[in-house]
């Protein structure tokens, strides 16, 4: 899957936590997102906050889909809110899908 074709996939699926996605579609997303947050707030950080808003939702529902294509339930996000959850995530993320 192409850098564009991950983005386009992301925001026509904004709130769908249902299904699979694939690591490409995951990490592409992953890395629009800090590329773009980088650069507005180096501009105007309001701006670069009202993106990171825009796309929290979308960012939400592709981990769940990724987390869903490793076997796992999307809830599992939940232990991103502390610091080693957020390794422990990182670990589900990188794994091979099993669809």
């Amino acid at each position: 899957m192409s850098f564009q074709d991950a983005i386009k996939v992301c925001l026509q699926k904004y709130a769908d936590f249902s299904g699979n996605a694939k690591r490409p579609e995951f990490w592409w997303w992953i890395v629009f997102c800090i590329i773009i947050s980088a650069a507005l707030n180096m501009i105007l950080p309001i701006i670069g906050g009202i993106f990171s808003l825009a796309v929290l939702l979308p960012s939400l529902s592709v981990g769940a889909r990724r987390l869903h294509d490793t076997g796992k339930s999307g809830w599992w996000q939940l232990i991103g809110i502390t610091g080693i959850g957020l390794l422990v995530l990182i670990f589900f993320w990188v794994q091979k899908g099993k669809s």
